[in-house]
């Protein structure tokens, strides 16, 4: 039963192709389960001889199961599809660290990886801005959730029987609470030439410091000093080396090539090259004092 298992059904599934997530929820479906000893002979297998295609075996067996607890994530607003694909790779986690001496069904070791990974997927994605990021937070990230589900906005006796259940403060709750009920605002102001949908946007706030008299007077002061310094630094070159650099890095047209100006100093293009870079380390020394 678990070889034909391994044969009929990929490991990879493809969303995206025809059928998506119904044909791969109904062969999941499909799937046979595994008895404990099976499921034990193939764990030890994994386990001591390092056998993937038991392992295969023991993940494709609880797909099922990973289906089943992502479904409970689908009021988050994410693909059901991550959601699984997320799963999935919680489940992988599990078969890998799966103990059978422990005497217990791969199931019930599996739904904290999975349910791990999920939570971190939709704690990453649910918003641009992250709600949650201690322990605590992420506690009542859910918690509330599943709350506000059929409470709406929390009375105090609820603030505080959560607070109390969680461990956390009555200002932990609330400030998760606000955040929930919050949403993403777009930083630059929406294209919308409705009036109804205006809003100022966040960059409306921000001063536009490009015409600012003291911007712009410091940008003209580093421009000359940085002028002034290259100045000094070219008069530390011989005559042609100077002529070399000015004319290959610092004209804005007609910037000569290595060879033509070889044909005109009759020398080498090697030897432009060289000398272009003896005069640019004798430049940098002399920038860097």
């Amino acid at each position: 039963m678990t070889k034909a298992m391994t044969q009929t059904f990929p490991l990879a599934i493809n969303f995206h192709t025809e059928g998506g997530l119904a044909t791969y929820i109904r062969a999941v479906n499909t799937l046979p389960t595994l008895s404990a000893e099976e499921e034990q002979e193939l764990a030890l297998s994994y386990r001591e001889k390092g056998d993937l295609d038991a392992a295969r075996q023991l993940v494709l067996s609880q797909l099922r199961t990973v289906v089943r607890v992502a479904r409970g994530f689908g009021g988050y607003g994410l693909p059901q599809a991550d959601l699984i694909q997320e799963g999935n790779i919680g489940l992988m986690k599990a078969v890998k660290n799966f103990d059978p001496m422990r005497r217990v069904r791969l199931v019930s070791f599996a739904m904290h990886w999975i349910r791990a990974e999920i939570y971190d997927f939709v704690l990453k994605n649910w918003r641009i801005v992250k709600v949650a990021t201690t322990k605590a937070q992420r506690k009542l990230f859910f918690n509330l959730r599943k709350s506000r589900s059929h409470l709406g906005w929390m009375s105090q006796n609820e603030v505080e029987d959560l607070a109390d259940n969680l461990d956390v403060s009555e200002k932990q709750v609330l400030e998760m609470e606000s955040r929930l009920s919050g949403s993403d605002v777009p930083f630059d102001a929406s294209d919308s030439g409705d009036d109804e949908d205006f809003f100022v946007a966040p960059a409306g706030y921000l001063q536009d410091m490009r015409y600012n008299p003291e911007t712009l007077v410091s940008q003209s002061d580093q421009e000359s000093e940085r002028s002034e310094q290259i100045a000094d630094a070219l008069a530390t070159l011989d005559d042609r080396s100077r002529d070399i650099i000015q004319r290959r890095w610092l004209d804005d047209e007609n910037k000569p090539t290595l060879h033509e100006l070889a044909e005109e100093y009759n020398i080498s293009a090697e030897r432009i090259r060289q000398i272009e870079k003896k005069a640019l380390a004798v430049m940098k020394n002399s920038l860097a004092a």
